[in-house]
């Protein structure tokens, strides 16, 4: 086997994990094939002969492609006008309750829930970066620092800083499967009931409500806090007329809307102490034609 067979052959056994490093970079499935093409034919153009240890230097390749994407991506955030404030909802990992997929078990090893990946598109690329590869990917901060150009104390302070700001949001859900798909049925309910009060007692008093409305000028994103003003969102978006599809949203209990058999929003649920601490709610109409939805199968 020569080298280029080699490292094509180590590339394909290492793509499961390289994906997943990709889109908890990127938070975009899209994009994480992207970056894996990208990282792909930078390889092809590199001498791999010195290359002892091919999983880690592939890793240190689709992180510097996706750093270069991140950056990218905030250069044209900064130049649009007129974009409103509040944090991009990445793609949603949407499944069947009543089936599991290898591939999306794969991608959510570790419970990458959305309100995470969320929290994660507030950072700066180089902070998700060294946050990613070392607190979710166990890579040394030695290995890190040439990626981000800094010393690995440097790459370190970034980490920590990154660390706090996932710190300061609940981000991590109850992981009992059963009672977050109570809360979510609870929560469901009362919207449908029009009984604010009944919705208060489903939602934490600091909940936050995140949404991604699509392009601008009907759309972009946006944010509300606190019980009062999400339980006054959701009754107005029970109003809609929209069928409710149970599914699970990056591992946790969640739903996909329809309406007029069409897909409208795909919302994931943060659940702490059988109470809502985060809605995250995808209904850009162009990505939600990328995504895979077979749970709306019958």
């Amino acid at each position: 086997m020569d080298e280029h067979d080699w490292m094509a052959e180590q590339f394909e056994a290492n793509r499961t994990h390289l994906r997943a490093v990709a889109y908890r970079m990127l938070g975009s499935l899209t994009e994480a094939d992207d970056a894996l093409q990208e990282a792909w034919l930078r390889l092809s153009r590199s001498d791999t002969s010195g290359v002892e240890n091919p999983g880690g230097w592939l890793t240190t390749i689709v992180a510097r492609v996706c750093l270069d994407m991140l950056r990218s991506r905030k250069s044209r955030r900064e130049e649009s006008l007129g974009e409103p404030p509040g944090a991009r909802v990445p793609d949603p990992i949407v499944s069947r309750e009543d089936r599991t997929d290898p591939e999306h078990e794969a991608l959510l090893a570790d419970s990458v829930g959305l309100a995470l990946l969320v929290v994660l598109e507030t950072l700066r690329p180089a902070e998700r970066l060294a946050f990613v590869l070392h607190d979710m990917f166990a890579v040394p901060f030695e290995e890190i620092a040439p990626i981000v150009a800094r010393s690995p104390e440097a790459a370190r302070q970034l980490a920590s800083r990154a660390r706090r700001r996932v710190q300061g949001e609940n981000t991590v859900p109850d992981a009992d499967l059963d009672t977050q798909r109570e809360v979510v049925d609870a929560f469901l309910a009362a919207s449908r009931e029009g009984d604010f009060e009944a919705l208060l007692e489903v939602l934490d008093p600091d909940v936050v409500l995140r949404a991604d409305l699509g392009t601008l000028p009907t759309g972009g994103s946006r944010e509300v806090r606190g019980a009062a003003a999400v339980a006054g969102q959701a009754l107005t978006y029970s109003r809609l007329g929209l069928l409710m599809h149970p599914a699970l949203i990056n591992g946790a209990a969640g739903l996909v809307s329809t309406r007029n058999g069409e897909p409208f929003s795909v919302g994931g649920f943060t659940i702490k102490d059988r109470r809502i601490v985060a809605i995250d709610i995808l209904a850009d109409p162009a990505r939600l034609r990328q995504l895979d939805l077979a749970v709306l199968d019958d």
